[in-house]
């Protein structure tokens, strides 16, 4: 089992989770943050710090093409391991349904 990052993180990126990481498997997009699935120990202390609740464990369904895009994405975006502010969007964005419209293949800046 690992933990993943779902649609919710999408124009929110809250990094409340990467501090509490204690193996630094966060890495930073444009406009959403992904854990690395092979890094990932399954400590599972990131979920419940998210504000947006877009972290999940793989074993929940239907999340296949989300362990898909975190897997792509961690090999391809920086590490991110400090909290920042979240984007100026995220209140606005926070539960929206069907994120996935509004994703950015784009890296962040990371640490």
């Amino acid at each position: 089992m690992t933990y993943i990052v779902t649609d919710n993180c999408i124009k929110c990126k809250y990094t409340d989770c990467v501090e509490v990481c204690p193996v630094d498997c966060f890495y930073e997009g444009e406009n959403m943050l992904v854990i690395h699935p092979d890094e990932c120990i399954d400590c599972g202390v990131c979920e419940p710090e998210c504000p947006a609740d877009a972290i999940k464990p793989d074993t929940e369904r239907n999340l296949d093409d989300w362990l898909a895009l975190n897997t792509e994405y961690a090999a391809k975006w920086p590490n991110i391991t400090q909290k920042k502010p979240e984007l100026p969007e995220a209140k606005e964005f926070d539960g929206v349904p069907d994120k996935l419209k509004y994703f950015s293949p784009e890296p962040g800046t990371g640490d």
